[in-house]
């Protein structure tokens, strides 16, 4: 039996070994070491308990989870043309705690060693050593599991299922295999962050369609303009890190020009959900929204200043919440 979970643990820490950059990326991981299976021995700090809970809760990355569930809460709340039953709604909305928080501190847990050369993450408790990585793993496939229960008994097992895929994606496809190694990371890894409205709909009605699939490529290409102005502003930490995302291996004007792009197929999918059961408020939010949204982006394309980059990253976040948060207004006040 020893034996056995000996094997065991070593198949887990290859499983998520942090992996070498290809190597025809600019970005290099050479000039960090990547973590290895000897730290999960290292001692970490004593610290209190409540500051240890803390930790732990960081790792889940609460900033992250709020416009997550908005998403999905806003979704359940389309889909029923108003409020949900209220059991669906705390199963689902619980389960989707779990599962996005279960998900981030797998990906703290997988990048703990890039992590410490980049001044936003070296203070993540599994850079610091203040949580052990193997705590780390334990809380995270934990709070991973518990998800897809709570999601299944208490809404759907179809929505459990989705729910367990965008963990998935996320952790594995996303945090394993693509962020190090190409510049498309965001682009590819993108589809784990637009899974809860999918969710949040099939929780309600046990089934999927065009609206939901509408508001899944809402966030998908929501993502690339959100996270390259944030790379614009961050690419030196994202170099020492030897993360190759897009500043880095096409440099900054070509960056702009996708963020660009992407924000004018945004605009156009964000309307194309009007025809599926969405009304006139909803149509002038997101008319407002894009055009201040087009706006900046553009700005960014001819200037390329970093002030501009750092309002385009920021409004990205309101754009999204104010988006999803018209659909809800829309469905409570005009109905089906």
């Amino acid at each position: 039996m020893a034996a056995q979970t000996n094997r065991f643990r070593s198949f887990l820490d290859g499983l998520v070994e942090p992996p070498p950059v290809d190597g025809s990326s600019r970005a290099r991981l050479s000039r960090v070491p990547p973590a290895t299976h000897a730290e999960s021995a290292t001692p970490t700090v004593k610290i209190p308990f409540r500051q240890q809970v803390e930790n732990y809760i960081a790792l889940t990355k609460p900033g992250i989870l709020t416009l997550l569930l908005a998403t999905t809460l806003a979704a359940m709340i389309v889909a029923a043309e108003g409020l949900p039953s209220f059991g669906i709604v705390i199963a689902t909305m619980l389960g989707g705690l779990f599962a996005a928080g279960g998900a981030n501190t797998l990906n703290c847990y997988i990048d703990r060693d890039i992590d410490k050369v980049m001044s936003r993450t070296r203070h993540r408790a599994t850079a610091s050593g203040e949580i052990s990585p193997r705590n780390a793993l334990i809380f995270g496939l934990t709070l991973t599991v518990l998800s897809i229960l709570i999601i299944g008994v208490g809404a759907n097992w179809f929505a459990a299922g989705l729910s367990a895929l965008g963990s998935v994606y996320y952790v594995v496809v996303y945090s394993y295999f693509l962020k190090r190694r190409t510049e498309q990371n965001i682009v590819i890894g993108g589809t784990a962050g637009a899974i809860p409205p999918l969710v949040g709909w099939a929780a309600v009605t046990g089934s999927l369609s065009v609206a939901p699939v509408l508001m899944f490529a809402i966030i998908y290409y929501w993502t690339p303009p959100h996270f390259w102005a944030l790379a614009l502003l961050k690419q030196g930490e994202y170099d020492r890190a030897g993360v190759p995302m897009l500043p880095l291996v096409v440099g900054e004007e070509e960056t702009r020009k996708q963020v660009m792009l992407y924000t004018v197929v945004l605009a156009s999918v964000s309307l194309l959900i009007v025809p599926f059961g969405l009304g006139e408020i909803y149509l002038v939010a997101a008319l407002i929204l894009n055009g201040i949204f087009l706006g900046l982006a553009y700005a960014l394309y001819r200037t390329g200043t970093k002030k501009i980059a750092r309002q385009t990253f920021f409004y990205s976040i309101w754009y999204l919440a104010l988006l999803f948060a018209a659909m809800v207004l829309d469905r409570i006040i005009l109905g089906a």
